[in-house]
Formats: C-alpha cells, structure tokens, sequence
C-alpha cells in the first residue's frame, strides 16, 4: 500500500500530464496544420513543434519514473533502466534548449541594435534556426548518451528481472557514478539557461530604453511595443521561474530510489518536475497570439457541439 502522500502526488501528477498532453498536443497540431494548409512554416512555429513534441516525450518519462520507482521490478534491469535515464535527460536537455532558442528569436525580433555582430543574427536568424534546432539535438545527445555507461545500479540483476542488493559494489563507485550523473545534468543545463537569463536581461534593458524614449507620449497613446516587451519578458521569467524549480525537484528525484525514506520529499518532488511542461505550455498558448486564436475557435467548436448535443437529447 503506498502511504497518502505519494498517492496524492502521483493523482496531481496525472492531472499535469493530461493537461501537458492536451497543451503540448495542441500546439504541436495547431503548427503542423498551418505549415500543411499554408505550404510554408515561420522560424518560431518550427521551434514551437520541437519544444511541444520534446514535451510531451517528457512527460511520458515523468510516468515512467514514478512506475520504476515504485510499481516495477523491471526498470531494475541495469539496461533498462540505462536507456530510460539516457532518454529522460535527452528530452529534458533539448527541450530547454528549444525554449532558449524561442526567446532568443523573440529577441532578437523585438530589440533594435545597432552593433554589428547583433544585427547580422538579427538578419540571419531564420536561416539559423534549422542549424540550432540540430545543434541543440546532438548537444543534448552528448550530455545524455553517456549515461549509458555512467549510470549507477545499486542492484545486480538476472535476466528474469529478479534483483539482489549489489552489496559487491564499493559506496565510492556509487558515489562517483552518481556525480558523473550529476555533472552531465548542469552541464546540460547550464548555457541554455545562462542564454535565457542574458534575453531577459537585454530585453529588460531594451524595454527600459523604450520606455525612457516614449516618455513623453506616454500619456498619448498605449504604445504596443511596450505590451511586446512586457508580455515576452514575464513569459521568459516565468519559464526560468518554473525550469529552476523543475531543476530542484529533479535532482532530488534523481537521488531518491525505491528504498527513499522521505516520501514526502520524493512527493512534492515529483509533483514540481511534472508541472514544468504542463503549465509553460499554456503560458505558451496564452502568449502567442496564433495559438490564443486557435484555442478560442476550438473551444467555440465544442461549445456550439455541446449545444447541439443538449438539444437534441431534449427533442
């Protein structure tokens, strides 16, 4: 019987899940169906489509480490359990880069610059946008491959499944794989979020600089590019806000095993890491005006559908 806490948790984190789903789903279909109707696809709307699909993989390893955490002797398997953690920090890892790289491209659309340097990416940015999306997938395979050699199984195991405690094993052999486990993640993590906290930071700079400029027509007129910027930045800070607090909880799950005492700790842990992906992806659609009109026709589809319905049962 699993105690109170992680039953709760575990419900929490399958409601994060179906709205992931439906979030990342969404955005993914509401992209590809526009490139196919208009025969051509924006730089964002590419980026977009390899964010929502990294997430939705993601998510689908949330679950996993809850059933090999708890419901599943099979995930003991030194081999399996390799793939999956290789699998689980390659989505982690990209989709971070996806998202550095769409509020990069929102910078650089939004900023006016005048150095040399900035102004070349600004022009050559939507040609970039294929070669970074690649970057960033053999990247995040490098910091994540090598898990299938470094990541540590405190159980030796038969082919059948059945696990014995490796009491073989020296603790500084565990303790130096999990390091190397350790390092590969911050090491994934640490640029792309390096890169985020540098957008933030210029467009700040930029809005302040704006905003000094309009200063005399601000009681005049609502400046629109004022909105741009208030809107792109809250959404950056609220990725890092949620990325950061993901990235805790993650650790903490990544050191936390089956026979993990703390089961509050590995609760709330689990619940922080699944909300990640589900929540930035309705600030996502929230944010992008393609997607906020896209969303409101389709809820007007089920609402005329629902409609329809009521009234045809009461015929």
């Amino acid at each position: 019987m699993l105690p109170p806490a992680l039953i709760i948790s575990i419900s929490i984190v399958a409601i994060e899940v179906v709205a992931g789903f439906i979030g990342n789903g969404f955005i993914t279909a509401v992209n590809i169906i526009n490139w196919i109707k208009s025969k051509k696809i924006s730089s964002a709307d590419k980026i977009l489509i390899f964010l929502s699909t990294s997430r939705l993989i993601l998510q689908v390893t949330i679950l996993m480490h809850i059933h090999s955490l708890y419901f599943a002797d099979a995930f003991k398997l030194a081999s399996v359990y390799k793939a999956f953690g290789a699998v689980w920090m390659f989505v982690n890892h990209a989709s971070l880069w996806f998202s550095t790289w769409l509020y990069v491209l929102y910078c650089v659309k939004i900023i006016n610059v005048t150095q040399w340097l900035l102004l070349q990416i600004k022009l050559r940015i939507a040609g970039m946008v294929p070669w970074l999306l690649l970057g960033s997938l053999v990247i995040s395979s490098a910091t994540s491959l090598p898990l299938l050699w470094i990541t540590p199984s405190t159980y030796l195991c038969s082919s059948t499944g059945n696990c014995i405690e490796n009491r073989t094993a020296h603790i500084t052999d565990w303790d130096r794989s999990y390091l190397y486990l350790l390092l590969l993640y911050f090491v994934g993590c640490f640029f792309p979020l390096v890169l985020s906290v540098v957008t933030s930071a210029l467009l700040i700079i930029s809005l302040r600089k704006h905003t000094k400029k309009m200063q005399p027509y601000i009681d005049t007129f609502r400046d629109p590019l004022i909105d741009v910027h208030l809107t792109v930045i809250k959404s950056i800070i609220s990725f890092l806000i949620l990325y950061l607090s993901s990235f805790v909880a993650q650790i903490l799950l990544i050191l936390s095993t089956s026979q993990s005492k703390d089961v509050v700790k590995v609760a709330v842990s689990l619940v922080v890491a699944g909300a990640y992906p589900s929540i930035h992806s309705i600030i996502l659609i929230i944010v992008n005006s393609k997607l906020k009109l896209a969303f409101r026709i389709l809820c007007q589809h089920f609402k005329c559908h629902l409609e329809n319905m009521t009234l045809s049962l009461m015929l």
